[in-house]
């Protein structure tokens, strides 16, 4: 990327927390200059003593390429590319060069002690595989994207009206060579686009791809927030990636991590000898169960440093949006804090406002440049209006992870059926807040790791029960108001808990019932973007009515779906191994059930009981419902019908409506 100089009133909206674009000056740059290619390097250490860019070219010498102190804390030096090259020849500056180029670098930085440390930078668009922690110079401007159709439809389609089903993906596990060697970003590419195509997905989503020294933290601990992981490519790979899949017709969301980061000698902490990305005080700056320090939004450099982290991802690398990590912990002081681990506002409240402000900022910048892009809150409490407008009082996220619904969920299906009766509520409590916000039904990675099970192992019984009561989950998940996410793996089945260290169990797709699971998620994803009547309307009741909410005691919910044409689909899942061979539906008009998709079906390894036939309803009012159906309900199945509506005439016959 070239050098873009900043101006006074560039450098002023850096410092006081509204530059979207400060990537641009600060970092290593190309620059050409009196006939001359250089690099120019510009980092903000407000409290060093002294700062020199090191690297391979200088033989790391503090002495060799000082850099001059400005006037606002940016510290800057100009260097001739030719330096980074063994030989004078600038047609070796080429991608596929670069691995025999110079291009590793750090700034060593005298603190106010007068010790010196060695720091990544933190604009690097490119870092040293791991364990190594030095920056790499890396031009971004040589890459030609072919994604435009995918771009233009983006911003012109309405999210909240479509059909978003992501599939969440950790680019180190998912799938490795035989011999354990990960998957470049190129072989990502081969093997994941046919295989989300195939499966019905419309957008990927992949942990945090941001360069971490620890892979055991999945991505979470970011020290090279503007650089891809070098574990499987260079940054241009992991763009190719990402231009691919548009192409595809496929969204890429990017986990992104706005709270924390480690401790990392490398990284940001105590930056220029004091604390300067995170708070002074250790009630605000630390986070002691996760061993990292908090981003200190209060200071208008930070907040810069990170809106232009978000607007980078979405400018650079045609980001479809960000999963912002942990915003819970970042609206309240005392996230995860014991009394006297955390420091109160002056009035004893809560409420960290200065981190409010950052993501109101950041949802309005988002918005504002980057049509279809959207913003999703990982947000676990019950804090109001998430996914709101700003004017209205919201923080203007797109979408919020929906903890509440995955969590009843998840706890409810754990259970023996035999007592699911008595906590019937766990499945219609959501819909007493399910148009609160734009929701997404998570079932993520969080979900399947220390020790809570994966998704298949969590449904009590033996194998058939197991299999089915997931296939029945997934059925509800589908149908449910919100837009959908599922962890890789299980899809298929994955039996055992995720390793990030080793690839999913595929081998399982040649045993019985793992490919059944697999077609029926498969059907299952058509079936939803196929059908307007899921995802039309998410967030009113003019999509959703109850059909029968109370009829614990069989652990039945049935509930219509409808699309904005008043189309209708309805969804009944039974939640226990019981087959009910004359199963009385009530139902909202008189008309016409015709089975659409039965998770029971024996091309799934269900038991087969099926509704072959359609059904006519009866008028026969049942659960407050004028009329009602008699249907076969499969046990531990959810079953969908496309349900046709019929009108009276004034002869007493009936017509389509």
């Amino acid at each position: 990327m070239r050098y873009v100089p900043p101006d006074s009133a560039t450098r002023d909206s850096f410092h006081a927390g509204t530059c979207a674009d400060a990537y641009r000056f600060l970092g290593a740059h190309r620059l050409y200059m009196d006939g001359e290619d250089y690099y120019s390097f510009a980092v903000w250490a407000p409290n060093a003593r002294a700062v020199s860019v090191v690297g391979e070219f200088n033989g790391w010498s503090v002495a060799w390429s000082p850099m001059e102190k400005q006037y606002d804390g940016i510290w800057e030096k100009r260097l001739p590319a030719r330096l980074f090259t063994p030989e004078s020849d600038p047609d070796r500056f080429s991608y596929e060069n670069a691995a025999e180029l110079l291009l590793n670098y750090k700034y060593a930085i005298q603190g106010p002690d007068g010790q010196w440390h060695e720091k990544a930078d933190p604009f690097a668009f490119r870092s040293e595989r791991t364990p190594n922690t030095a920056s790499r110079l890396c031009d971004l401007d040589g890459f030609t994207w072919h994604d435009q159709a995918w771009m233009a439809e983006r911003a012109r389609k309405n999210w909240y009206r479509s059909p978003v089903n992501i599939y969440e993906l950790h680019l180190g596990s998912w799938r490795r060579h035989e011999d354990g060697r990960y998957l470049s970003y190129e072989e990502l590419g081969d093997e994941l686009i046919p295989y989300l195509l195939d499966m019905g997905y419309t957008h990927v989503e992949f942990l945090p791809v941001m360069e971490h020294p620890f892979d055991g933290s999945w991505g979470y601990q970011v020290t090279g927030f503007y650089a891809p992981t070098a574990w499987f490519g260079a940054p241009w790979d992991f763009a190719r990636l990402i231009d691919r899949l548009h192409q595809a017709g496929i969204g890429v969301f990017l986990d992104w991590v706005p709270a924390h980061f480690p401790r990392d000698e490398a990284g940001l902490r105590r930056f220029d000898g004091t604390p300067l990305f995170e708070h002074p005080d250790p009630r605000r700056g630390d986070m002691p169960q996760w061993g990292t320090h908090f981003f200190d939004y209060g200071r208008g450099e930070v907040r810069s440093f990170m809106l232009s982290n978000a607007c980078f991802w979405l400018e650079y690398y045609h980001a479809d949006g960000l999963r912002c990590d942990a915003v819970s912990s970042m609206l309240y002081l005392d996230f995860c804090r014991e009394p006297g681990q955390w420091l109160p506002n002056e009035d004893g409240s809560n409420l960290n406002h200065e981190a409010i402000r950052f993501l109101k900022e950041l949802n309005t910048a988002v918005y504002a440049r980057y049509p279809g892009a959207q913003t999703i809150a990982e947000e676990s409490s019950a804090y109001p209006m998430v996914t709101w407008p700003i004017s209205d009082g919201g923080l203007g996220f797109g979408f919020k992870w929906n903890m509440g619904w995955m969590n009843d969920m998840l706890s409810y299906v754990e259970m023996d059926p035999l007592y699911r009766r008595y906590h019937h509520e766990k499945l219609t409590f959501s819909l007493m807040y399910a148009f609160s916000e734009n929701y997404v039904l998570p079932f993520s990675h969080d979900e399947v790791v220390h020790g809570k099970r994966s998704m298949l192992d969590k449904q009590p019984g033996d194998l058939w029960r197991k299999f089915a009561g997931l296939r029945a989950l997934y059925g509800y998940q589908t149908a449910h108001p919100g837009k959908k996410l599922l962890f890789m793996g299980g899809e298929f089945g994955q039996f055992i808990e995720w390793k990030d260290n080793a690839p999913l169990d595929w081998f399982l797709l040649s045993y019985e019932r793992h490919p059944n699971l697999q077609t029926c998620v498969r059907e299952m994803n058509r079936f939803y973007r196929s059908t307007p009547a899921f995802y039309e309307i998410d967030d009113s009741w003019d999509g959703f009515e109850w059909l029968n909410a109370d009829d614990r005691d069989r652990s039945v919910v049935a509930f219509e779906r409808r699309d904005q044409a008043g189309n209708a689909v309805v969804c009944v899942t039974n939640f226990t191994p019981a087959n009910y061979e004359d199963y009385r539906l009530p139902l909202t008009a008189d008309g016409i059930l015709t089975e659409a998709l039965n998770t029971d079906d024996e091309r799934y390894a269900g038991s087969g009981v099926r509704n072959v036939s359609p059904i006519r309803t009866e008028r026969e009012p049942c659960a407050g419902k004028p009329f009602s159906a008699v249907l076969r309900l499969p046990p531990l199945a959810t079953v969908y019908f496309t349900f046709d509506k019929l009108v009276a005439k004034e002869d007493g016959q009936a017509e389509h409506d």
